[in-house]
C-alpha cells in the first residue's frame, strides 16, 4: 500500500474520536453534526412490522421507523420481514430510531417521460413483477426488462425474493417503436453505496481506533471492512513478532480492533495496524534486559553473519558470529545452532534506540581458558588428535575447545621437514609437552620432539653405575673435564686423584723392616700414578673412565677416570 502524506478530514465541528471508538460512533456523531443525514436516499430492509410502524435496517447503528400507515398510502399489499424498500431519512426521533419516509421517485407516466428519463439518465421506480429468463420483467408503467447481472442481487438464491418490491433503477435502453425497454438496478446500488462510502471515509482520522471484520486474507496481509470501507492491514503490521504468512494468524470473519495508520484520499486507501495497539516490545526489553544478564531464547533464523534469537515476542537478539565459540572459527551459524532450538545466551549491549540486542553464546558456555593455566602448565605432557595441518605447523585438540600448535621447528628430531604432513596427518594422535603458555593471546605452543628419546637417553638406558667406557677428552677446566663417549653424548669427569689409604698407619703396624723396605721401594718405582694421571690429562687424549653416576631425568652421565 502507498503509504502517502495525507490530511486528517475532521474538522473543527467534527468530535475527535477516542482511541476505543467504533466506527457506527464514529458514524452516529459525524451524523448529529450533519443533520442526521437528511434527505439522504437510503436502502433498507424490513426487519418487523408492528401495528403502528415498521422498522427498517438502514445499515446504520440503529432502525429506522416508518409508520405504518406511510405504507399503506403508497401499497395495497402488506409490509413483510425481509423486504426491501426505497426511503429517505429525516433525523432521529425521541427514542433515537431515524424517521423515514417512503421515497416518491418519479414515475414516467409516458413515452415522453420515458425518454425525458433515458437522456437525463435519472433515477425512476419500478416494480418487478415476475422473474423470468435471464433476468426480471419490470413495470414501470410499461413493461421493462431487467438482466439478472444487472439487478444487484449477487446470489441467484436471492433472486425470487426481488419479485413484488418496488425498485429504484435506470433505463439503460430504449427503443420507442418496438417498446424495448431495458433498466438496470445495480448502477443504482453502486452509485448509493460509493456515496455511502465517500462519506465514510471523511468520518476517518490517522491515528483513531475503529472496529472491522477480516473480508480477504492474502500473502501480503488482509483486507479488513470497517464500515463499508476496505483497509489493509500489512503483514508487517499483524503483530511485533514476525509473521511469516497472514493466514496463520487472521481468518476471514475474524472481528479486530485495528489503529488507522495512513490515509491515501487521493486513492481512496487506507492503511491499518494490530500491533500498533500493543505496547512496543522494545520498550518492554529495554527495561528487561541488561547488559551481563544471562538469558534463553529460541534461534529464529539463521544468516550468513550470525543467528537471531526470538528473547521475546517481537524482540530479536543476534549471536555474531564471532560470539559462537571461544576457539574454533565458525564459518557458517549452521554448524552451531539450528532453527527452533532453545539456546541459553548472554546479553552484551542493549540499545533500544536501534531495536538492538547483542548476545553471546561463548559467554554463556563459559570461558574454558580460565583453566588452562593450571590444567597445561609449562611442561606438562598432553594428548590429542590432530584437528588441522598448515604449512608452518600443526594444531593439537585439547579438548573444551582448546587447541595448542605444534610448530614444525618441533615436530621431530630426526630430519629436517618441509612440511608437517610428512610426518602427521589430520585425526592423528599425538602426545606433546606444552613449551610456552600465553593465557592473555589464548596460545599454547606445543612440542614433540622434545618427547623423543635422545642419544643420551638411550647411552644411559644401555649402562650402569661402574661400567668401564672409553671417551675422548674435549675439553679440561681446573679438574672437570668433558669427555665425549659418542657422537653427540658428552659427559662430565671428576679428575681429582682418588686418595689412597695412607702408609705411615701400615708402617706402625709392621715390624718386619724388610717388607717396609719392599714397600718403598715399589711406591718410588711406580711414582705415584694417580698424581700422574690427573696431570697427564689433556685435550684430545682418549682414556678409560669408569660410569660414575646416571640421571635419566636430567640426561647426565658422570664420570671418574679408571684406574
Amino acid at each position: 500500500m502507498n503509504h502517502l502524506k495525507s490530511e486528517s478530514f475532521v474538522t473543527s465541528e467534527t468530535p475527535v474520536p477516542e482511541d476505543d471508538a467504533s466506527f457506527a460512533e464514529l458514524l452516529s456523531s459525524f451524523e448529529q453534526q450533519h443533520g442526521e443525514s437528511a434527505g439522504q436516499t437510503l436502502q433498507g430492509v424490513i426487519v418487523s412490522v408492528s401495528p403502528e410502524a415498521i422498522l427498517v435496517d438502514i445499515g446504520r447503528k440503529m432502525e429506522g421507523s416508518l409508520p405504518l400507515s406511510a405504507w399503506r398510502e403508497q401499497h395495497d399489499e402488506e409490509p413483510k420481514p425481509g423486504d426491501a424498500i426505497a426511503v429517505m431519512s429525516s433525523g432521529r426521533d425521541d427514542e433515537g430510531y431515524y424517521r423515514l419516509s417512503l421515497l416518491r421517485i418519479e414515475r414516467p407516466k409516458d413515452w415522453s417521460g420515458l425518454q425525458h428519463a433515458f437522456a437525463e439518465r435519472q433515477t425512476i421506480a419500478g416494480t418487478v413483477v415476475e422473474q423470468v429468463k435471464g433476468g426480471f420483467r419490470v413495470d414501470l408503467g410499461v413493461p421493462a426488462f431487467m438482466p439478472a447481472s444487472r439487478s444487484g442481487v449477487r446470489n441467484a438464491e436471492e433472486m425470487p425474493n426481488l419479485v413484488g418490491q418496488e425498485i429504484q433503477c435506470r433505463i439503460t435502453k430504449l427503443d420507442v417503436d418496438k417498446e424495448d425497454v431495458v433498466v438496470d438496478r445495480r448502477v443504482v446500488i453502486e452509485e448509493e453505496q460509493a456515496r455511502r462510502k465517500d462519506e465514510a471515509f471523511h468520518l476517518l482520522a490517522e491515528g483513531a481506533v475503529v472496529t472491522g471484520r477480516v473480508r480477504n486474507v492474502m500473502d501480503f496481509g488482509a483486507f479488513v471492512d470497517i464500515g463499508g470501507i476496505d483497509g489493509l492491514l500489512h503483514v508487517v503490521d499483524m503483530s511485533w513478532s514476525r509473521v511469516s504468512k497472514p493466514a496463520d494468524v487472521l481468518k476471514p470473519g475474524d472481528e479486530l480492533t485495528v489503529k488507522i495508520l495512513k490515509i491515501d484520499s487521493a486513492a481512496k486507501k487506507i492503511s491499518l495496524g494490530l500491533k500498533q495497539l500493543q505496547d512496543d516490545p522494545w520498550t518492554v526489553a529495554g527495561r528487561t534486559f541488561n547488559q551481563g544478564d544471562r538469558v534463553s531464547g529460541t534461534v529464529s533464523r539463521l544468516t550468513d553473519f550470525g543467528a537471531f534469537v526470538e528473547l521475546m515476542p517481537g524482540v530479536d537478539g543476534l549471536i555474531h558470529l564471532s560470539e559462537m565459540s571461544w576457539d574454533k572459527r565458525v564459518r557458517k551459524p549452521s554448524d552451531v545452532l539450528k532453527p527452533g532450538e532453545r539456546v541459553d545466551v548472554v546479553v552484551l549491549q542493549v540499545n533500544v534506540a536501534e531495536r538492538r540486542i547483542g548476545l553471546g553464546l561463548k559467554q554463556a558456555l563459559g570461558d574454558p581458558w580460565t583453566a588452562v593455566p593450571g590444567k597445561y602448565p609449562v611442561g606438562a605432557t598432553v594428548e590429542g588428535a590432530i584437528t588441522n595441518i598448515a604449512p608452518f605447523g600443526a594444531f593439537l585438540d585439547l579438548g573444551d575447545g582448546i587447541e595448542g600448535m605444534i610448530h614444525i621447528s618441533d615436530i621431530t628430531n630426526e630430519k629436517r621437514l618441509e612440511h608437517p604432513r610428512e610426518v602427521l596427518k589430520k585425526g592423528q594422535i599425538a602426545r606433546a609437552v606444552v613449551l610456552e603458555l600465553d593465557a592473555e593471546r589464548r596460545r599454547i605452543r606445543l612440542g614433540m620432539k622434545q618427547l623423543e628419546p635422545t642419544k643420551a637417553d638411550l647411552y644411559i638406558a644401555g649402562h650402569k653405575v661402574g661400567d668401564t667406557v672409553s671417551g675422548r677428552i674435549v675439553d679440561v677446566q681446573g679438574t672437570r673435564a668433558k669427555v665425549e663417549l659418542d657422537e653427540g653424548i658428552v659427559a662430565q669427569c671428576s679428575m681429582k686423584p682418588k686418595e689412597e689409604p695412607s702408609v705411615e698407619p701400615a708402617l706402625e703396624k709392621q715390624s718386619d723392616v724388610s717388607t717396609l723396605s719392599a714397600m718403598l721401594a715399589a711406591r718410588w718405582k711406580q711414582g705415584a700414578p694417580e698424581a700422574e694421571n690427573a696431570a697427564a690429562a689433556r685435550e684430545g687424549q682418549i682414556r678409560a673412565f669408569r660410569i660414575a653416576a646416571l640421571d635419566p631425568d636430567k640426561h647426565l652421565i658422570g664420570l671418574e677416570l679408571a684406574s
